[in-house]
């Protein structure tokens, strides 16, 4: 699949399902409800495989050439975690660090993940009106993602903004959990099935804050 920004149709890929890698990491996940949630509602999705990294290594050996493996047999990578101090879990970061090799991932001779596209699923305490220029955290979650950008970039790939749940801190209600949940499986399931509008999506702040003006409901 190469990374064209696409029109109403989406990013068609010779009429088959794009298929979608979830890369989860958390290291509390048994106290995390609305993760639980999230997870629940796609795991076994047809097409998407989701590969809990704590789960996989609790160690930290991560198996290189298997990662690199699964990257190369999807289309999409989504990375699933809390936002935690402005960044990822530990064990996602090491990924990035053993996975992502110069030759495989970027370089004159590292292409294997051009044209694919990649995003972050993430949840934070704070609600909105903390991720802004004057808000707790001074910047909106897309400027404290932008090294996400950058490595999508540097290694040749599309890039969509968070699909973040924010305000967890708060206590979410039980509808709220399973609305989020809801959208997370409808934005995966429009993504797969190729009916996302690439040119809209990638402009929001969020790839959540209007799905009804990014997905073409068939």
């Amino acid at each position: 699949m190469s990374w064209r920004p696409a029109g109403r149709r989406g990013h068609a890929i010779f009429g088959r399902l794009t298929s979608i890698l979830i890369l989860f990491g958390h290291p509390a996940f048994k106290r995390s409800t609305i993760n639980a949630a999230l997870r629940k509602a796609v795991e076994n999705l047809e097409g998407i495989t989701f590969h809990d990294l704590y789960a996989s290594y609790p160690d930290f050996l991560i198996d290189v050439s298997h990662e690199q493996k699964l990257c190369e047999g999807h289309d999409i990578i989504v990375y699933q975690h809390p936002f935690y101090w402005y960044s990822t879990p530990a064990i996602i970061k090491e990924w990035f660090d053993l996975v992502l090799e110069h030759g495989w991932a970027y370089g004159a001779t590292g292409k294997a993940l051009t044209g694919k596209i990649t995003f972050q699923a993430l949840t934070a305490g704070g609600d909105i009106s903390n991720y802004r220029p004057g808000g707790l955290n001074l910047f909106t979650i897309r400027e404290l993602t932008t090294p996400f950008r950058a490595t999508a970039n540097l290694c040749g790939m599309g890039w969509l903004p968070p699909f973040a749940v924010l305000g967890i801190h708060q206590g979410l209600p039980e509808k709220d959990r399973v609305r989020h949940a809801e959208d997370y499986r409808r934005t995966l399931i429009a993504l797969r099935d190729n009916r996302v509008d690439l040119d809209q999506a990638r402009v929001g702040e969020l790839l959540n804050q209007d799905l009804n003006g990014i997905i073409n409901e068939v």
